[in-house]
């Protein structure tokens, strides 16, 4: 081991979704603390749900997000509808299920080609990818549009999509409009095989020795891949109703970040987990398709991926999936009798949960008897894996100490992008406590400067970079 003291900051955070800040030291050669700070203005959505009618949510919860929307749709429609164990036509289930396709090859393809391959290529964005592979490039806007068409089809528009409702949709798009897909799509089809093939002839670093490999969670539903219902299982054996997921997730606040940092606490204690696309593929490679899974076999992956750097492969072949999983939809599409199913005002409590981009996201929500929320709760994938992305952080930078550290800090950026974490995603999650004048005083002086002092370091870091904080460049 090399015995060195190293101190890296990396001010901001590039290529993720929203703004966040890296903080590592290692003395002696141990890694003393790893800090992924999150210092975007926390927007509190939950508190603002209250007081809200029932159907709110579907359109508020899509503000938190510009890039993954419709995850936040669906998953409040889910909990919505459980309460009174509503259930849409299936024709109504499958659009749905196409308009969450059209979020997963639009999010996959932004994080893969334009966020994540040059960090393994060897530049700064991907406008320089332009140059280096223009075809391919080229393909991968062809992809970017596939996707937000269908969000636009069937919800209304690309971003933030306004035809989604409970029970249902406000239209049903006209049999043209879904079967004009099918063109979009071969191309597509054909573009996402390139760009998979593409991104598995990367030099992929390892990460380390770590032991025992993070706990892998995700939904899974055996009628096929998940996406939008299921159990939630992880690769050690937790299954659980959805409706459980709450009890055993335990989140709790650092001083250095505003998003919660949540941990499993099943079987009397607590352990580190991540969701996203390696969970999926752990949890449910047996039910891809043959097609998909030939192209697996190819790449050379397993039926579960460890190396969490090889994540960019495995959403490549979910983006494969999500273009099958449409044009099967689109091929067999059939108009539904109604737009909707009624859904009348729930009195309880409802549990929402999908398979967002990045990972597995849980809405809950209680309603009371005038048919307003009472209280909510939201955990979206990014909370859920920080925890997994500062334990990659530890053990990467223990095992590659050798490197200078310039070369060190860009690696460190490189293990949290494996993660896509969007980052305002996670930042309404603050939880605000008060501070009294006289709770204040009564604390011993240390603790005092210690608030002031990490009081200036949040403002000072929220300002350095420039850009309006809370937002995701969607």
């Amino acid at each position: 081991m090399t015995l060195r003291t190293v101190d890296l900051h990396v001010p901001e955070l590039t290529r993720v979704e929203g703004g966040g800040a890296l903080h590592v030291t290692v003395r002696n050669g141990v890694v003393d603390d790893v800090q992924l700070e999150i210092f975007e203005a926390p927007r509190l959505f939950e508190a603002l749900l209250r007081g809200r009618g029932f159907a709110e949510p579907i359109d508020i919860t899509a503000r938190i997000c510009g890039i993954c929307p419709v995850a936040y749709q669906l998953t409040a429609c889910q909990a919505i509808e459980s309460i009174d164990d509503v259930r849409p036509e299936p024709g109504i289930r499958e659009l749905r299920r196409l308009l969450y396709c059209g979020e997963w090859i639009a999010s996959h393809v932004l994080h893969m080609a334009f966020l994540h391959a040059p960090d393994f290529v060897g530049v700064d964005s991907a406008f320089d990818l332009a140059h280096l592979e223009p075809d391919l490039l080229d393909d991968v806007l062809h992809l970017k549009r596939t996707g937000n068409r269908i969000l636009d089809v069937v919800g209304g528009r690309p971003i933030h999509p306004v035809n989604v409702r409970a029970g249902g949709f406000h239209r049903i798009p006209s049999q043209d409009e879904v079967v004009a897909l099918a063109d979009d799509l071969e191309r597509a089809h054909d573009a996402a095989i390139a760009l998979v093939r593409w991104v598995a002839g990367f030099d992929f670093p390892s990460l380390g020795a770590r032991g025992s490999h993070t706990e892998l969670v995700s939904l899974r539903d055996e009628q096929g891949y998940p996406i939008d219902g299921g159990r939630i299982v992880s690769d050690r054996g937790l299954d659980l109703d959805v409706a459980d997921f709450g009890d055993v997730v335990r989140e709790r606040h650092e001083p250095h970040s505003t998003a919660l940092f949540a941990r499993l606490a099943a079987d009397g204690r607590e352990r580190v987990y991540q969701t996203g696309p390696l969970a999926r593929w752990a949890n449910n490679a047996d039910l891809v398709p043959d097609s998909v899974r030939g192209l697996a076999d190819e790449l050379g992956v397993a039926p579960s991926e460890t190396n969490p750097f090889r994540s960019i492969i495995v959403r490549g072949l979910e983006v494969v999936w999500a273009i099958e999983e449409a044009q099967r939809i689109v091929a067999t599409h059939r108009s539904p009798s109604a737009p909707y199913a009624d859904v009348r005002p729930p009195v309880g409590v409802g549990h929402g949960a999908t398979e967002a981009p990045r990972g597995l996201l849980f809405h809950r929500y209680e309603i009371d008897r005038s048919g307003r929320i009472a209280e909510a709760s939201i955990i979206p994938p990014t909370s859920q894996n920080q925890e997994a992305i500062r334990r990659d952080l530890a053990t990467f930078v223990s095992s590659h100490l050798d490197l200078d550290d310039q070369t060190l800090a860009r690696r460190c950026e490189l293990v949290i992008r494996n993660f896509d974490p969007c980052i305002s995603c996670a930042s309404h999650f603050l939880r605000v406590d008060v501070e009294r004048a006289d709770d204040d005083l009564s604390a011993p002086p240390d603790q005092r400067a210690s608030r002031r002092s990490g009081a200036r370091r949040s403002r000072s870091a929220r300002g350095g970079s420039g850009r309006p904080t809370g937002s995701s460049p969607g």
